[in-house]
């Protein structure tokens, strides 16, 4: 029996993997982005717009920058909502302000869509690999009858309760990542200008209470001088610390640990690495301690 076809909205870094693990899954997906040539690469097939994939598929996922660039694929005169029919089901696979997802969700609802927020965690890496780990909000019904969409995606799916519940979680799980990426690129800078053995650091702290994601997956190929091209951006990362602060603020949280993780990414974006991977931190650390390379065997 064939499988129906899966919707696709943004086919960049996470959007193009996950729907090319839809595919080689048997999957057919149809798909659109501002590029189409993304959509081709992951053997989805292109249509015209939003509205277009809505009208062919009844499970829609995007993968898309922000809110900004989500509500009017979603609501505008040809976005998702133009197209969908009773019934189809929107997953908002993008890292996006709690507050618009629940004000989307409650537009689809007027119109008998289902709107779903799926947070995504684990990079490109997993997203090829079909491990990511998935934080949904919305109707637990709904995310039950698409679970057979993220097998081939995700080793994890947790439904973390209502309308926003899943942005929320993935804000609160990605500011931990860029503390733990910022702080672990500037003591990697350190271990290097004390002239440690920058392997064997690690291997102290991966054993010790320094440990985090960072320190364990990311920094041990980087010291090799791999920076696991094709992940999330520092302007991203940028983005999503920003959107951390919003969110609290608005739980009467007081921010007191934010400043470090944005000035560490305001610092690599004016230094211009911005559009390159989030790991990229490290080198404007080191650019302003002296052209410093954690890869190097000496400073640069």
């Amino acid at each position: 029996m064939s499988k129906p076809a899966v919707g696709m909205v943004g086919l960049g870094n996470m959007g193009g993997r996950m729907a090319r693990r839809l595919v080689d899954a048997g999957v057919p997906v149809v798909g659109f982005d501002a590029q189409r040539a993304r959509v081709e690469a992951a053997g989805a097939e292109p249509v015209g717009d939003p509205a277009e994939v809505a009208r062919v598929a009844e499970v829609i996922l995007m993968s898309l920058p922000d809110s900004h660039v989500v509500e009017p694929v979603v609501r505008g005169p040809n976005g998702l909502l133009a197209g969908a029919a009773v019934g189809a089901t929107i997953v908002d696979l993008s890292t996006a302000a709690p507050s618009s997802t629940v004000a989307l969700h409650a537009e689809a609802k007027k119109v008998g869509v289902r709107y779903l927020d799926a947070g995504i965690s684990g990079g490109a890496a997993a997203a090829e690999k079909g491990t990511l780990t998935i934080m949904a909000g919305g109707d637990a019904a709904a995310l039950d009858e698409i679970r057979w969409v993220f097998e081939p995606l995700a080793a994890n799916v947790h439904h973390m309760g209502a309308s926003g519940a899943g942005h929320t979680a993935k804000l609160l799980n990605n500011f931990l990542n860029a503390v733990s990426l910022a702080a672990s690129a500037e003591v990697m800078v350190a271990g290097r200008r004390a002239g440690l053995d920058l392997a064997q650091l690690l291997e102290v702290i991966n054993s010790s209470s320094g440990v985090n994601f960072a320190t364990l997956n990311r920094f041990p190929h980087i010291v090799q001088g791999d920076y696991l091209e094709g992940g999330l951006t520092g302007r991203l990362m940028t983005k999503d610390v920003a959107l951390y602060v919003d969110l609290i603020g608005k739980l009467g949280v007081p921010s007191l640990n934010a400043a470090g993780p944005l000035a560490s990414f305001g610092l690599a974006e004016s230094l211009g690495y911005g559009d390159q991977i989030s790991n990229r931190v490290v080198d404007a650390i080191g650019d302003v301690a002296g052209g410093t390379r954690v890869h190097d065997t000496k400073e640069g």
